[in-house]
């Protein structure tokens, strides 16, 4: 499971977990059914507190997104099937939260806006070309 924690963030680490896991389930890398790793295993693999990865399981357990069975795991609970504006809105939200992490570590690496920007630019022209010649 694939979760990016930011320590520097204002957003508690037990709430970015929810998030996550609830932008997961939504965008349907995880499904019904799909087990999660254990909080002692989630907490070692992100390097946290295990007791903060079992408050983001017990706060996704009584959000319904989550279902804990003693001695058996954890694992994803049906969903109702978001509409497409909610997709959108959730989609929307992860790419903000991608690019504000991106952006923050560049500007703590020194980086300047136009360098950031270009590299950017560079790197999305790159990525039309190689789609455009792998088609």
């Amino acid at each position: 499971m694939l979760i990016h924690l930011d320590a520097r963030s204002r957003v508690p680490i037990y709430t970015q977990v929810v998030e996550q896991v609830k932008t997961m389930v939504a965008a349907g890398a995880l499904k019904p059914g799909d087990q999660l790793p254990t909080v002692r295993q989630l907490a070692a693999d992100l390097r946290i507190n295990f007791n903060t990865v079992a408050r983001a399981y017990r706060t996704l357990h009584e959000e319904g997104v989550l279902s804990t069975q003693q001695g058996r795991g954890t694992y994803v609970l049906d969903q109702p099937v978001p509409d497409v504006g909610e997709q959108r809105k959730l989609r929307r939200a992860r790419l903000a939260e991608l690019t504000d992490r991106f952006l923050d570590e560049a500007a703590r690496l020194g980086y300047v806006p136009d360098e950031v920007r270009k590299s950017v630019e560079g790197g999305l022209m790159a990525q039309r070309e190689e789609k455009g010649g792998s088609s």
